[in-house]
């Protein structure tokens, strides 16, 4: 660190490996997401970029396209391979990175195979979960033996959004990072919601990224439908008050309108410090990062630096080295 003032802990940050990109290229990621071209990685880079932003640690993870591309026996080996990587670099920089690993969903079998691995053996600080992988989202019922698991270990557990089915429609031509991620992190997380996910494992610690996406803004309105369309014997679910317990990155353009609209939402206390880098290029990132130092205060006398930084170390209190 080149400042003697307590650094920001990233939780929202990737890696790439030339293996991993190869692969994604042969599958047919080309231009991943409509994004013009992949991003290069090394931790060295990423050193450096941190040491400029003022970030003390990143947990690293792999983001869209994520690892599966059709074959549920290369997605297994492909999570194993990111995962040991990732575990790999955590290790050679003791206390600058940790690790959200992947799953490769929605193989069953294989994600609980992993998750044990990426636990037990690895150390990883939490997993990463796509938005959806090939249309199945995630409050689809057959992914339910995954969340039992990782409810069961009071898991963090990091979504990432992807390209929606429907993107060859939808996002007209347009880098599916712009709009399409931000609707597909609403969508799979009102199907955890409708599908009671998040009702049945209280103990999973979710992280929403680029400060709720579009919940923010739909949540009364996710709210109001799932009172008329949950009726049963007891009142339905407040999805608010359930959107609430979750925690948010702000990794994206957090101000001058996204920021104040997830205030509204979830409290301070559930805030935390995301990059995107390698995905958002280092200037890009520095920026961001600087752009909180000035911030208005979310808690008197507590600058946001200082906040993200105790929610992150409560949250993954290995990071509190």
């Amino acid at each position: 660190m080149t400042t003697s003032t307590p650094g920001l802990i990233d939780v929202h940050a990737h890696f790439v490996t030339d293996s991993y990109v190869a692969r994604a290229r042969k599958a047919g990621h080309h231009l991943p997401d409509g994004v013009p071209a992949w991003p290069s990685w090394s931790a060295r880079d990423h050193l450096a970029l941190m040491d400029r932003s003022g970030i003390e640690t990143a947990v690293l993870s792999v983001s869209s396209p994520g690892v599966h591309f059709g074959d549920p026996a290369s997605a297994r080996a492909l999570a194993r391979e990111v995962n040991e990587d990732g575990a790999a670099v955590v290790r050679d920089h003791p206390g600058r990175f940790g690790l959200f690993a992947s799953l490769p969903l929605p193989d069953v079998e294989g994600a609980l195979a992993e998750i044990g691995h990426a636990f037990d053996t690895l150390g990883a600080d939490g997993v990463v979960l796509e938005t959806n992988t090939e249309g199945v989202y995630l409050g689809d019922p057959r992914l339910e033996p995954v969340f039992a698991e990782l409810d069961r270990r009071e898991a963090v557990v990091f979504l990432h959004p992807t390209s929606p089915v429907c993107w060859e429609k939808s996002a007209l031509g347009r880098p599916r990072p712009m709009i399409e991620f931000i609707f597909d992190t609403a969508r799979t997380v009102t199907d955890l919601l409708f599908a009671g996910t998040l009702d049945r494992h209280p103990r999973l610690k979710v992280i929403v990224p680029h400060c709720g996406g579009a919940l923010p803004v739909l949540a009364d309105r996710i709210n109001g439908f799932m009172k008329l369309f949950l009726p049963g014997e007891q009142d339905a679910p407040d999805a608010v008050a359930q959107l609430g317990r979750l925690y948010y990155d702000l990794a994206g353009p957090a101000f001058p309108r996204q920021l104040p609209a997830l205030l509204n939402l979830a409290a301070p206390d559930h805030l935390l410090y995301g990059s995107d880098y390698c995905w958002t290029p280092s200037a890009a990132a520095e920026a961001h990062a600087l752009s909180f130092a000035d911030a208005p205060e979310p808690v008197a006398g507590t600058g946001w630096p200082a906040l993200t930084r105790a929610n992150a170390h409560a949250l993954l209190p290995r990071l509190n080295g």
